[in-house]
């Protein structure tokens, strides 16, 4: 890989900046200065260093999207801004979002180009959980929530399977839900005859939505939080 791609990729800098980092003698590898950005270096292998800063080279990344309304979960929309727009990153090329939201819903995206990882979140054999601040017409029944925790029919071949319902208010609770069909959230609603005023995605799998991300905003995922979806076997 050329030397000012890695340290691009590493998020260094912006091109023009790496080259200017190379001409100072920023940059070393395997202990020597190297000032020519189209340098090969291994990126498994080879030490590079920045400002005496170890390099590591990491294949995959990871963002937490606070997702607003009004953005499609995709790589390219031809009407739509999507989620890869919010993005700014020198590494988008291979970034796509794990899952989706629907365009009116906010909250939780994970993004990411580690294809396995994505593949075994979104894997129906897996049951990941997901749990939505969802605003209500109108309170939930008690008969309501034993059928949305017993399962539900949304005119699917099976009823939905147990979610979990915690009331937060008469017109807001937590629904916790462990499949992803299309707008699964508004037809469970809609089974126990109310309705989706409002749809916010709080948690999904091992991740929970930081509280200080508004909406729009987006960070890099912790080592922790990391390890955290690696350990849960996706």
């Amino acid at each position: 890989m050329r030397l000012d791609k890695f340290l691009c990729e590493l998020n260094v800098g912006t091109r023009s900046q790496v080259k200017a980092y190379l001409k100072q003698g920023l940059v070393t590898v395997n202990g020597s200065v190297v000032k020519k950005p189209d340098e090969k270096v291994n990126e498994s292998s080879d030490t590079v260093t920045f400002k005496g800063r170890l390099l590591k080279y990491q294949p995959f990344v990871y963002y937490m999207l606070n997702k607003p309304k009004g953005v499609v979960s995709a790589t390219q929309d031809n009407t739509c801004k999507t989620v890869l727009d919010l993005i700014e990153s020198d590494r988008k090329k291979n970034l796509f979002p794990v899952g989706r939201l629907d365009k009116d819903t906010e909250g939780l995206l994970l993004i990411t180009n580690d294809g396995e990882l994505a593949h075994n979140m979104l894997s129906p054999k897996k049951h990941v959980d997901k749990t939505y601040l969802v605003g209500i017409a109108h309170d939930l029944k008690s008969d309501d929530i034993q059928a949305l925790e017993k399962g539900v029919d949304i005119g699917e071949d099976k009823l939905t399977l147990p979610a979990k319902v915690k009331v937060l208010s008469e017109k807001e609770i937590l629904l916790t839900i462990h499949e992803g069909k299309f707008h699964q959230v508004k037809r469970m609603l809609q089974a126990v005859s109310n309705e989706v005023v409002a749809l916010k995605r709080v948690t999904f799998g091992a991740l929970t939505l930081d509280d200080n991300l508004k909406t729009g905003e987006y960070r890099e995922l912790t080592l922790e939080e990391i390890g955290e979806l690696h350990a849960d076997g996706y």
